[in-house]
């Protein structure tokens, strides 16, 4: 008995390039596809109108969720980066256009809120010892020229983002105003702005301390301290091998340069790692921590001003 013949094969061809013949299909619409149009999947491959239209919905869905908590775990990070932003335009819109590069001039920096022990004005002495003690935080979110901001800028941005994602919003900004403030407690406390002199009488130089370093340093400090507290993790591992040396060279650096505040990097630093050790992954240990550390600026700004009416009768 004769077997009637096979119907002839159907020849498929490509939707989206019709002079191309295929046997593959898209296993999401199973529209035939050819080798220039195959996406791989995790099984087959799909056509590139299936692919968009997955990306779309991404982006309406979880993609969007995603890039909203990326957006809120550095938050604060932005914030202070916008914040320093817009106080580096004041400062040259009060110092003029020509400061756009260097900066502007001692007298504006104290003008705006720049750290300083003591010096003289029309009105009488100014400075962290007459009283003056809010000098301490608005000297973090002044700079002394476009490269001093950038640099500072740019770290916090690197460190910042990653000690934010750890910490939470609120402890981040908590370390960072905190580490910052004890840091220009220490430039002013340990400095030598005013000096006795051999012969009797004081020297007083008024020498102005701006800049978010300190506070940098604070971060620093605490990014160290939990990683070697975690050290037995490989990311933390990691993360100290590259942060130390970091650490040790601007250290190194703030000891060469006479413009650079040695002590309120130095302050900072310590401050931090003390923040970094006390600081755990249990909420509660947070303000216990922070609350320690502004009672050490306190204590410290306290001791500098005493230091400095011992010099200087009559403040």
């Amino acid at each position: 008995m004769d077997l009637p013949p096979p119907p002839p094969r159907t020849v498929e061809r490509c939707y989206r390039h019709p002079a191309v013949a295929t046997g593959v299909h898209c296993t999401r619409c199973s529209r035939p596809i050819c080798p220039d149009c195959m996406v791989p999947a995790p099984v087959g491959h799909h056509c590139p109108t299936c692919v968009e239209e997955a990306r779309r919905e991404f982006r309406r869905g979880p993609g969007r969720r995603v890039r909203i908590v990326q957006v809120r775990t550095v938050a604060a990070t932005r914030a202070l980066l916008i914040a320093l932003g817009a106080v580096y335009l004041l400062e040259v819109a009060v110092a003029g256009p020509g400061s756009l590069l260097a900066g502007p001039g001692s007298r504006s920096l104290i003008d705006l809120g720049g750290q300083i022990a003591l010096a003289p004005s029309p009105d009488g002495p100014i400075g962290v010892a007459t009283g003056q003690y809010w000098r301490l935080l608005t000297a973090i979110f002044l700079h002394g020229g476009l490269l001093h901001l950038a640099m500072n800028a740019w770290v916090l941005w690197v460190i910042g983002g990653a000690l934010e994602r750890e910490l939470g919003r609120w402890r981040f900004l908590a370390v960072f105003l905190t580490t910052g403030l004890f840091a220009s407690a220490a430039s002013y406390a340990l400095g030598d702005a005013v000096t006795a002199l051999p012969g009797g009488g004081v020297a007083v130089a008024p020498v102005v301390s701006v800049g978010a370093s300190g506070a940098i340093f604070g971060l620093f400090g605490t990014l160290v301290a939990r990683d070697w507290r975690r050290r037995h993790l490989a990311l933390a591992n990691a993360r100290l091998r590259q942060v130390l040396p970091w650490v040790v060279l601007n250290l190194a650096l703030s000891f060469t340069f006479p413009v650079i505040d040695w002590r309120a990097h130095v302050g900072g630093l310590v401050a931090g790692l003390v923040a970094g050790t006390s600081i755990d992954d249990a909420r509660w240990s947070a303000p216990a921590a922070l609350v320690a550390t502004l009672a050490a600026t306190v204590a410290l700004t306290a001791w500098g001003t005493a230091r400095i009416h011992a010099l200087v009768p009559g403040l």
